[in-house]
């Protein structure tokens, strides 16, 4: 069992009280829980992070890539217990494998009204994962962190709403909207990041924009 990283160790205890951005705070009440699993391992390029891209067939943010995740059940015993059950519903994570950090303050997707609990991990015993759920999940990737940090592959979106958000072009996918935005703000604090030019802003290609609409 590999030993979980300095970095990630103090990037858990520095998110465990970040504060929130003003667009992803929680209304006063209502919205409904949900957990995404932030799962950090050790890949052959370095330090990585778990995606899937989701089903161009779903109902909600649609094919877009996205962490594991999906609201708390009745069942679950709270977010972590969620965050891990939907990660290998969808991609056949093994559980045993991974050590859960700790958890980030609870954020709001009005899209999708669900108030969402970060949970930040290590993947200390690696399996195979893929898509399976393909109902939910069209494919599964690690994409190691040095590629999310160069600034090649970094960019602003702008929304038609004239809304400017933090978006990665990695591996085929256009990372953007609230998986983005938590990426941008856990390599901030993670010290990985690399100065990028946030003056390279494009438009959210209207496929993309068609399918989130949803």
């Amino acid at each position: 069992m590999e030993e979980v990283p300095g970095w990630l160790e103090t990037l858990a205890e520095r998110v465990a009280g970040a504060p929130v951005p003003p667009m992803f705070r929680p209304p006063a009440s209502g919205g409904r829980a949900a957990a995404v699993l932030l799962l950090f391992g050790e890949g052959p390029l370095g330090p990585d992070v778990l995606l899937i891209q989701r089903s161009s067939r779903g109902r909600r943010h649609a094919g877009q890539p996205a962490f594991p995740g999906g609201g708390v059940d009745p069942e679950d015993d709270g977010p972590i217990a969620a965050a891990l059950r939907e990660a290998s519903e969808e991609t056949g994570l093994d559980p045993v494998g991974v050590r859960v950090l700790g958890t980030m303050p609870e954020l709001y997707v009005s899209h999708s009204d669900n108030r969402v609990t970060p949970v930040l991990a290590w993947w200390h015993t690696p399996c195979v994962v893929h898509a399976a759920s393909p109902d939910e999940v069209e494919s599964v990737e690690r994409v190691p962190i040095r590629e999310l940090v160069d600034p090649d592959n970094r960019i602003r979106l702008r929304h038609p709403s004239g809304y400017l958000g933090p978006a990665f072009r990695v591996r085929g996918l256009l990372v953007w909207g609230f998986t983005a935005g938590v990426l941008d703000g856990v390599l901030g604090d993670s010290g990985f990041e690399l100065p990028w030019d946030r003056s390279r802003v494009e438009d959210i290609p209207p496929d993309v924009l068609s399918l989130a609409s949803r």
